[in-house]
């Protein structure tokens, strides 16, 4: 019998990563209380303890958006040499 893919939300996700970086229990402990797989477990704990500075105003991650002003500076040159 085939078993459906479960999603897991963040709130889900959080609980099972801080209960691993407490270290009360075994991870095969945690796997079988939430019923995650222990390498699951592990690689939430991993994103947690990367990402713990950004909850305390650490690095923010944002978009590389390319600067528009420069684009259309080069959009208007490529304009003026195409036309003469």
């Amino acid at each position: 019998m085939k078993r459906t893919r479960r999603n897991h939300g963040a709130a889900f996700k959080a609980q099972v990563a801080l209960a691993a970086c407490k270290g009360d229990k075994t991870l095969a402990e945690l796997a079988e209380q939430f019923g995650v797989h222990p390498t699951q477990i592990t690689e939430w704990k991993r994103h947690l303890l990367e990402r713990v500075a950004d909850v305390f105003g650490g690095t923010t991650h944002k978009p590389d958006a390319p600067d528009l002003t420069v684009l259309h500076a080069k959009i208007g040159q490529l304009a003026l040499e195409h036309d003469c």
